[in-house]
């Protein structure tokens, strides 16, 4: 599916109508993404992530959850002191 929205960096929204919170640190692979970009959405087993988006002309993956929901903060801390 195709990208509807992306007019915020951490914020992304599909053609289907769903909408994503991006890791900070993946941001930069989203830079690169052109409205034609045909992205998959893919659940992941992750501790703070839920899915990953992955543009399929290259394999990149980038972590996010739903756009509705907020990082949970002791994870984040954690997850920002193991680097």
């Amino acid at each position: 599916m195709q990208i509807k929205k992306h007019d915020r960096s951490h914020m992304v929204e599909l053609g289907d109508g769903s909408a994503w919170r991006i890791w900070p640190s993946d941001i930069p692979k989203t830079l690169e993404w052109l409205p034609t970009t045909e992205i998959e959405v893919a659940d992941i087993d992750d501790e703070i992530c839920s899915h990953a988006l992955i543009d399929r002309s290259n394999g990149s993956q980038v972590r996010v959850i739903s756009a509705s929901e907020n990082w949970p903060a002791a994870a984040v801390r954690r997850s920002l002191r193991q680097g």
